[in-house]
């Protein structure tokens, strides 16, 4: 069995801030590690496979072996070649779940909320529906989805946000309790990782489940001080040892500093 896994979120956490020569230092270092048998790297993230691929060319990230996307509904095995294939037995579960209510039908559902714009088809998912608003609506829209759903006794959840990048507001309809850290509990147990042998690193708000899952955890510098104190809390309150690691460097770099203190990296 592989001795160490570092599970990593992408955007503010591995991937380098802009003109931060620091981080792709560091990231060149990780990506050496990386080539180690003895290491196994998982990309966690909410964005879609084509997004995956696309950052991992363009900031020339290392390979992964496995990449969870769509916010957690989306668990892809990388092979020797880099082409990503689905986990079909992931998928299966997710079935599961969903049942009778496909993608197809909860779209079909939300079409009476105005306000509501089908995000391109790339961003959708066998089991994600993702729809844009604006942002500023968000309060009043997220209501509306989630009486529908109940009404409907539908199986899934809800969860909004904003892109950080263009100021988009984001809802998205995921399989109910499926989450990023949910895909990433289920991974563990079905490839025979014992907790112990897991890092995760995240930054945000999306990760916050992953971060107090257990795992040992790094957050890094440039995550919100409020995230920084809920996960700090969360750890403190299950009296868990050594577990958590505050990089006092920003993404690529904390991700490097918190692998060298879990002994991923020398």
């Amino acid at each position: 069995m592989p001795e160490h896994v570092l599970a990593t979120d992408l955007d503010g956490t591995l991937i380098p801030l802009d003109d931060s020569q620091d981080n792709q230092r560091d990231l060149a270092t990780l990506r050496g590690a990386f080539q180690s048998p003895d290491r196994v790297l998982v990309f966690v993230t909410g964005r879609h496979i084509e997004s995956v691929e696309e950052a991992i060319r363009t900031f020339d990230l290392p390979k992964p072996d496995w990449i969870i996307c769509d916010v957690g509904t989306t668990i892809c095995h990388v092979r020797e070649d880099a082409t990503c294939a689905v986990h079909q037995p992931y998928a299966d579960y997710l079935a599961t779940i969903v049942g009778e209510f496909t993608a197809a039908r909860i779209r079909e559902l939300m079409t009476p909320i105005e306000g509501l714009t089908p995000q391109e088809e790339a961003k959708q998912g066998r089991f994600k529906i993702s729809f844009y608003a604006e942002a500023d609506q968000l309060r009043q829209l997220v209501p509306q989805v989630e009486k529908i759903i109940a009404q409907q006794d539908a199986p899934y959840s809800v969860v909004d946000s904003v892109d950080p990048f263009n100021g988009d507001g984001l809802i998205d309809l995921l399989p109910r309790g499926v989450s990023k850290a949910h895909a990433l509990d289920w991974w563990c147990e079905r490839q025979g990782h014992p907790r112990q042998e897991i890092v995760f690193a995240g930054d945000s708000g999306n990760d916050y489940a992953a971060l107090v899952a257990g795992y040992r955890t790094i957050v890094v510098a440039n995550a919100a001080q409020e995230l920084v104190d809920a996960v700090h809390q969360a750890h403190q309150e299950e009296a868990w040892a050594d577990r958590l690691f505050l990089a006092t460097a920003k993404a690529t770099s904390g991700v490097l500093q918190g692998c060298r203190h879990f002994g991923i990296c020398p």
